[in-house]
């Protein structure tokens, strides 16, 4: 994750815990999302942020000895998901960015870290450099609570003393994979530290290392528009069954939530199988330079100087193919208006307001970069997504969304 200079020109998507959570069968727990456009400073550049979240995605590495080298982990200050969370007893409530692209959970950017009778400092130094922003403090082990039923007895957290690049949300919830929490323990670079969905599991809270994510399409700026699913999935959000693929071997997308996958234009293969990410965290589509040239060749597509986004005509838009994503042994299609930004949200985006936006972007490196592809919110959205950490795959479902939704 990497965060913005400032959290004032984002898209806030709020994970808003409203009343009980819903349980399902195998006692997971769902959170709804609500989502909220803040533009008080004017219009987001969604490609300059989602750029600079991928460079700091791409730019992952680790030594031969097991620890991170050039950590990096990445905040998407374009589209972000905030939790209301407690913390200590009596709690105080933190509103953290739910992260798929890093692992580590810390406080303090905002509101400031409040101890009570269960917080234990470790004294261990913790530190983690962002996109553009850093974090630096004190481990401590913590009571966290995420809702009725849903409580972790001893989390370690990250208690900031200095942070850069968060001012308006107070630090982060980090959900992605637990090998991402190594080299920030500053004495202890090879130590990885239990993720917050690693202690709901050991701690019985949940029965499965699974976290499911559905989203509904929107063309609003406030709304609430999907769920969170810890411990399992929720049948009510989608149709059908999951279909799991295993996460990539290919580095290093095998590091975070990474797949392997073909994307075809109508019946014509534009990029053939490959590695690349699920983000959260991601606004758009993004593909490999190779493909981009030959998606923005099919679309007659040209690059709008106001959005850095494909813009086409509405004649253009009118002979739309769709967009097939080729997962395992099953394809999800990107109908034509699954892949333009909503219209009525343009002037969000610096955009004139009947014009249409293509949401499919340059990587900006050929297929062969171990992360050829990124399907962020834009494909999200449209899909049902599942991530089971026990079985190191991902899973997508058709989404029982009904609703007419015309970007």
């Amino acid at each position: 994750m990497f965060p913005a200079a400032s959290f004032l020109t984002i898209i806030f998507l709020a994970l808003s815990i409203a009343g009980s959570p819903v349980e399902i069968d195998n006692s997971p727990i769902t959170l709804p999302i609500a989502r909220r456009l803040n533009v008080s400073d004017g219009p987001i550049n969604l490609l300059q942020q989602d750029k600079a979240r991928l460079t700091a995605l791409k730019g992952n590495s680790f030594s031969t000895q097991g620890g991170r080298t050039g950590s990096t982990p990445v905040t998407n200050a374009v589209v972000t998901y905030l939790i209301e969370v407690g913390i200590g007893s009596p709690a105080t409530t933190y509103n953290l960015i739910v992260d798929t692209g890093s692992s580590n959970t810390w406080v303090g950017s905002n509101t400031k870290y409040v101890k009570t009778k269960t917080s234990v400092d470790t004294g261990e130094p913790v530190a983690l450099t962002y996109g553009s922003g850093s974090f630096s403090g004190t481990e401590y082990i913590d009571t966290i609570t995420l809702g009725s039923g849903l409580t972790i007895a001893a989390q370690s957290i990250g208690v900031a003393s200095t942070s850069t690049g968060f001012a308006d949300v107070d630090g982060i919830l980090g959900i992605g994979p637990v090998d991402l929490t190594t080299d920030t323990l500053t004495n202890e670079p090879t130590k990885m530290i239990p993720t917050v969905i690693d202690n709901l599991y050991s701690q019985g809270t949940i029965s499965q290392k699974v976290v499911g994510i559905s989203f509904e399409p929107t063309t609003s700026n406030t709304v609430t528009n999907g769920a969170l699913t810890f411990g399992g999935t929720d049948a009510t959000k989608y149709t059908g069954s999951i279909e799991y693929t295993p996460i990539t071997t290919t580095y290093p997308s095998s590091t975070y939530w990474g797949m392997n996958q073909s994307i075809s234009y109508g019946s014509t293969t534009i990029m053939s199988s490959t590695a690349g990410i699920v983000d959260t965290g991601t606004t758009s589509i993004y593909i490999a330079s190779d493909a981009y040239a030959k998606y923005q060749s099919a679309t007659g597509g040209t690059p709008d100087t106001a959005t850095g986004l494909l813009l086409i005509s509405s004649s253009q838009y009118k002979a739309l193919k769709n967009l097939n994503f080729h997962i395992g042994s099953e394809t999800y299609a990107l109908t034509p208006n699954a892949q333009i930004w909503p219209r009525s949200l343009n002037s969000y985006v610096g955009g004139s307001s009947n014009a249409i936006y293509l949401m499919v972007s340059d990587i900006g490196t050929p297929s062969g970069s171990g992360v050829d592809f990124v399907n962020g919110y834009t494909f999200l959205e449209r899909f049902y997504f599942v991530f089971d950490a026990t079985n190191s795959r991902v899973g997508f479902a058709e989404t029982s969304y009904t609703g007419a939704t015309t970007n």
